[in-house]
């Protein structure tokens, strides 16, 4: 079995138009519903082996706050440029690629490609994630290379609102 978390990075902040969209970081929204979801992913049982990161900022600060509140060793992050505007095929095979070892694992991105991602995989519709947003799938089978929508369980899918 084979458990993957998608997550979309918590709400950025728009208020320092000299920085590039790969720098901008999380607004106080966003710095407050990333460590409530990691606390939702522990209250959940997630058992996450591997952290994947989009470089971008608030992927990464997102990815990090998470990582707290799973004790989760930040440093063990593993930053993959391609996640930055992959699209959702890219990302499927960015996720395949992950060691064979590892059966439960966490993706921080970007939407559309998020989303798109998590609807690709998901026997269930999920609608557009937003900010912090996490969807959990369970895949009956060994490999990481053999993961798709006949194989996947929709576990959950959460989001802040669900618990302000």
């Amino acid at each position: 079995m084979k458990t993957l978390y998608i997550m979309r990075h918590a709400k950025s902040s728009w208020k320092f138009e000299e920085l590039s969209d790969h720098d901008r970081p999380l607004n106080k929204r966003g710095r407050t519903d990333a460590p409530l979801m990691g606390q939702e992913l522990v209250a959940n049982n997630a058992k996450i082996q591997l952290i994947l990161s989009s470089p971008a900022v608030r992927a990464l600060t997102t990815a990090t706050l998470v990582a707290r509140e799973l004790d989760y060793d930040a440093d063990n992050i593993a930053v993959d440029d391609r996640i930055y505007g992959a699209s959702a095929a890219e990302l499927l095979e960015i996720v395949r690629e992950a060691p064979a070892d590892v059966d439960s694992m966490l993706m921080v991105g970007h939407n559309e490609a998020i989303s798109e991602f998590a609807n690709m995989l998901s026997p269930k519709h999920v609608s557009s994630i937003p900010t912090a947003g996490v969807v959990a799938l369970r895949f009956d089978c060994d490999s990481w290379s053999d993961i798709n929508r006949s194989n996947a369980g929709l576990l959950f899918y959460d989001v802040p609102n669900n618990h302000k």
